[in-house]
């Protein structure tokens, strides 16, 4: 079982009409829900299972610009400041606060990449430092074997994914947005290249524009409208811990472990350096794409033939709208955590920080990240498709991301001035021979 995330309600009536309707009620779905239904427009936010279901409420909660593609720099810089005010915007907790993230150092190598990250953060007006010895000491008391150096964002933070995503759900309708769970968007319909309506296992709403953000789900949505976007699923495990005193309260990654200090005074805690990819039809569909991603992270992604092959496989075919479709027959993935990866990276954390001795696990549980080649999102409206706005594969840094995205989707619909230039966001990127590459990994 995943986390238990705080719940919202569904409202009862399905709306014959309106002007958006959002595919996803993860962190994304829900921030574009806010900032368009504050501009004014009707909107109508689909989740087939509940809201904050599944990667938005499984991630590890942090919000950093540490160790961001530099393509992403100025949408998590302008995502930073949102969170910063979210909680008096929406009247609501999303556990946010300001914290400071430490990436371990351990050699040279990695010294000089965090140099060099260093300089070119601070040209989007990014502060960031290089940290060793009693500077480091004071923000990870208590390590047995402290790195050389880090990189330390001391402007970063933490949101708490089992509650952001429901109070910015609630906030949004409040200002009058329709939330619909348990009501799985089937497909679009269109006329003369543009869409007309959504259609969803309740029946079709009206609409001119959809915004698919339906998170590792959205590959398969593409794939009925003839959008062949090339997204993965990468598989992670955390687990959390019972409140905990004495040990450090600015989050770190480290090869050997992650951890972070929970609103709740519990950790969420997690293997550093490991997820496993499982191997689907569209790995190898998809293999030369993926190629640079996997040579670059070889050593902390693991490739894993299992059950997820025969699943996809059965699902894969397109199923005509009047039919309940594979979103309804799977209302939340829900993978099994990797317990292996985290009893190793507790075992080692604890070797390290004597206070985590004490810590209590409590709750394990693991997430399906959407992974794009380049490991940066999709936030883009798509050619020959009026109206359809993807905002999907985020790569595992959708959740702090999340509130810069939902605005740079609200910008597109509503004409506004963008918040952040979203060329690299483009769609096209990944048809028009560009081949992108990454940069800084998931």
């Amino acid at each position: 079982m995943g986390p238990q995330v705080v719940p919202v309600s569904s409202d009862i009536a399905l709306p014959e009409a309106a002007d958006v309707v959002i595919v996803g009620a993860g962190i994304i779905g829900t921030t574009a829900a806010l900032y368009l239904s504050e501009r004014g427009l009707k909107v109508v936010l689909c989740e087939k299972g509940h809201v904050g279901g599944e990667q938005s409420s499984r991630n590890w909660g942090w919000c950093r610009k540490a160790k961001r593609d530099p393509r992403e720099f100025e949408l998590i810089r302008e995502a930073l400041r949102l969170w910063e005010g979210m909680d008096a915007r929406i009247g609501g907790d999303t556990g946010f606060a300001t914290t400071g993230i430490v990436f371990s150092a351990k050699d040279d190598g990695v010294v000089e990449d965090y140099r060099r990250w260093i300089a070119d953060a601070a040209q989007a007006g990014i502060a960031a430092e290089l940290i060793s010895g009693a500077d480091l000491a004071r923000l990870m008391p208590g390590d047995a074997r402290p790195a050389p150096a880090a990189l330390h964002c001391a402007s970063d933070g933490r949101a708490e994914p089992q509650k952001a995503a429901s109070a910015i759900a609630e906030a949004a309708r409040r200002n009058g947005a329709t939330m619909l769970t348990d009501c799985a968007v089937r497909g679009v319909e269109t006329a003369g290249g543009r869409i007309v309506a959504a259609v969803t296992e309740r029946g079709t709403i009206r609409t001119t524009q959809v915004v698919v953000a339906g998170g590792a789900w959205s590959r398969r949505f593409l794939k009925d409208l003839g959008v062949d976007l090339p997204q993965l699923k990468v598989r992670a495990s955390v687990f959390r811990t019972a409140p905990l005193a004495g040990a450090p309260e600015a989050a770190l990654w480290d090869t050997e472990f992650a951890f972070r200090k929970r609103a709740d005074g519990g950790y969420t805690i997690a293997n550093g350096h490991v997820n496993v990819v499982p191997i689907v039809p569209d790995s190898f569909r998809f293999f030369l794409d993926f190629l640079p991603a996997l040579q670059m992270e070889a050593k902390s992604l693991k490739l894993r033939l299992n059950e997820r092959f025969l699943a996809e496989w059965l699902e894969g075919g397109k199923v005509p709208l009047d039919r309940i479709s594979p979103y309804e027959k799977c209302r939340v993935l829900d993978p099994a955590p990797d317990q292996r990866y985290l009893d190793q990276a507790f075992e080692r954390l604890k070797r390290r920080f004597a206070a985590f001795g004490a810590a209590q696990p409590v709750q394990s549980w693991a997430g399906f990240i959407d992974a794009t080649p380049d490991a940066v999102p999709v936030i883009s409206p798509v050619d020959g498709i009026g109206g359809l706005i993807v905002a999907t594969g985020f790569s595992g840094h959708g959740f702090g991301i999340g509130p810069g995205a939902g605005h740079l989707v609200a910008d597109m619909i509503t004409g506004a001035k963008p918040i952040v230039d979203p060329r690299d966001f483009r769609i096209g990127r990944f048809f028009d021979g560009s081949r992108p590459r990454p940069m800084a990994g998931l």
